[in-house]
């Protein structure tokens, strides 16, 4: 099977990292990180990383590459994506995707064009006074009535997507929508999809939260702090990380925070639903409360018409 890309998806704390690894070493794979916040360094706890353990047992890619403070966009990770699925395709070993950020994988699996437009941090600024002054559903009715297609893409709710689509259109004059037109993938895709009942993954999120702030979340959020990190970059948009920022500065407490971010993870897991359907055909679904990784193994062993490892 010519350039095959075994791609994992679900959403966040279903068991992604245990899974791949898992089918990693039976198939001599590779993984590729396309979780948009384990590309920086420092931010390990909140990120739920691949231990440095984990990473032994598996190469892995994209993880630790760049510090906070440097933005790694859409078009940045599709290029750097696509040049080590061929290194890792000459090495004669197997690429794995490994993530739950919907667009990252997309732009992989679909092979988007998206811009590569240096951010224009005056512009965002400018636009999110916009939306402070009138209206997050403001900033949203101005990018339907420039790119509809965009809009529909795109939670009202969500300033910062919302935002860079518009940041796209003025400095580019191209439409966002424009970007996620789907081409021809240059790989043989092998989609897994992994699930489980509702009420177990949030009990999952709840506990790994816990643990989260068990491990010293706090902590590596002060050291962030201490080293110069703004709590407003891109980066420290990943959940959990301002909510800790805010408890460093007194603004709330630890209990306050880890109620926070377990709502935002669940409305985070409601649009990884969005991004990855039940429905999709190209999408092949695994409940792995109730079948064994085995299933998965067994599935790809038959797609990839090759022996298993032992």
């Amino acid at each position: 099977m010519d350039n095959p890309l075994i791609v994992i998806v679900g959403p966040t704390c279903v068991g992604k990292t245990e899974v791949s690894i898992y089918l990693a070493e039976k198939l001599n794979g590779e993984i590729i990180s396309a979780d948009s916040r384990t590309f920086y360094r420092g931010m390990d706890i909140g990120t739920a990383k691949p231990t440095q353990e984990e990473q032994m047992r598996v190469p892995h890619h994209l993880v630790d590459v760049t510090n906070p403070d440097q933005t790694w966009n859409l078009a940045v990770f599709q290029q750097n994506t696509q040049a080590i699925i061929r290194e890792i395709h000459l090495r004669k070993h197997i690429p794995f995707l490994v993530g739950g950020t919907g667009q990252y994988i997309r732009a992989v699996t679909n092979n988007w064009s998206p811009p590569t437009i240096i951010p224009n941090l005056k512009l965002r600024g400018q636009l999110e006074i916009l939306a402070n002054e009138r209206s997050k559903e403001y900033l949203h009715q101005a990018l339907f009535l420039l790119d509809p297609e965009a809009a529909k893409m795109i939670d009202p709710r969500n300033v910062r997507r919302t935002i860079r689509a518009l940041e796209v259109i003025f400095s580019s004059g191209i439409l966002f929508s424009s970007q996620r037109k789907k081409g021809l993938s240059p790989f043989r895709l092998i989609t897994i999809g992994l699930t489980r009942p509702r009420i177990e993954l949030y009990d999952r999120i709840d506990q790994r939260i816990y643990g989260m702030f068990a491990n010293g979340l706090v902590n590596e959020v002060k050291e962030l702090l201490n080293s110069g990190f703004s709590p407003y970059l891109q980066s420290m948009s990943a959940i959990g990380y301002r909510e800790c920022a805010n408890v460093v500065s007194g603004y709330i407490t630890e209990e306050q925070a880890i109620e926070e971010i377990k709502r935002k993870t669940r409305i985070f897991v409601r649009r990884q639903f969005n991004w990855f359907k039940s429905t999709d055909p190209e999408i092949r679904w695994f409940n792995i409360s109730e079948q064994p990784i085995s299933d998965i193994e067994n599935y790809l062993h038959l797609y990839l018409k090759r022996p298993l490892n032992t």
